[in-house]
């Protein structure tokens, strides 16, 4: 399905009506496990999925699917408490939405959170990480189709997807908090299997050290339509094949409430630094 910007434009128009004059700034995405952030928003306005046009419905563990606006460290934010994935039998296009509807909101700035498979095996699970690049193989973009140059070019430069004066920023604000923060690339797999141990051997060999199965074509559209990405995983979970036994959602969204209070420290320190 190819969507038209006056697609988006509604979308946008049904979720403004209901912010009044209130324009986010920073939209922020979390991922499995994660969503209790949202349940921290100040003066919160809450849109379920189900009721924004063209929308679709997040049906992971753990994805509440609803947008929460409101302030969060003094900064205007419109959260996402859960995400679509490619595996729920969405597009790309449709997985990446709401990322171009919140771009006509206002919000400038996109921060994507995720739980990830560790890849390298000199951390340990329940590390943080910042995603300085991602690999993306083997699946179409997002930006397939029908250019929207109301968005941006045909050919967009993805140098930096996440942006390096983020990256600093976050360095600094784990620093003050005291958070150890490591830093590497994102594998992005479409799931919903886990990975093979052959397959985490590979991504390891192309240069990853987390693998998961969301968060890459949101980046792809957020850079494609000019805003600044910032991204931070929880390495939930050793790769497949790093240790000898099974995987299991469960473990995931375990690990995203052990690493709340951790998490949560960090983005809130991110976003005053903003």
């Amino acid at each position: 399905m190819t969507y038209t910007m006056e697609q988006y434009r509604e979308s946008a128009r049904a979720v403004r009506a209901r912010l009044g004059a209130f324009v986010p700034q920073v939209a922020m995405v979390l991922g499995s496990g994660l969503g209790s952030l949202g349940e921290e928003v100040e003066n919160p306005v809450c849109v379920d999925y189900r009721e924004i046009p063209h929308f679709k419905c997040s049906t992971a563990p753990g994805h509440k699917g609803r947008l929460v606006f409101g302030t969060l460290e003094g900064r205007r934010v419109a959260v996402m408490q859960g995400r679509m994935h490619h595996y729920e039998g969405y597009s790309y296009e449709e997985v990446s939405y709401a990322v171009r509807v919140l771009r006509l909101l206002g919000c400038e700035t996109l921060v994507v959170t995720n739980a990830a498979g560790c890849v390298n095996t000199a951390w340990q699970a329940g590390d943080l990480m910042l995603i300085t690049d991602q690999i993306k193989l083997f699946s179409e973009s997002p930006l397939r189709g029908e250019n929207l140059p109301d968005f941006g070019p045909r050919f967009p430069d993805a140098s930096h997807l996440y942006t390096p004066r983020l990256q600093e920023l976050a360095r600094r604000a784990a620093r003050a908090q005291g958070i150890p923060l490591r830093e590497g690339v994102y594998f992005y797999c479409y799931g919903p299997q886990y990975e093979t141990p052959a397959e985490v051997r590979a991504a390891r060999i192309l240069g990853a050290d987390a693998v998961g199965m969301s968060t890459a074509p949101e980046v792809i559209v957020a850079g494609h339509c000019g805003m600044e990405v910032l991204g931070l995983t929880l390495l939930s979970n050793m790769a497949a094949g790093i240790l000898d036994q099974p995987l299991s959602e469960q473990e995931v969204l375990q690990a995203g409430e052990a690493a709340r209070e951790k998490f949560s420290g960090l983005i809130r320190a991110c976003l005053r630094e903003l």
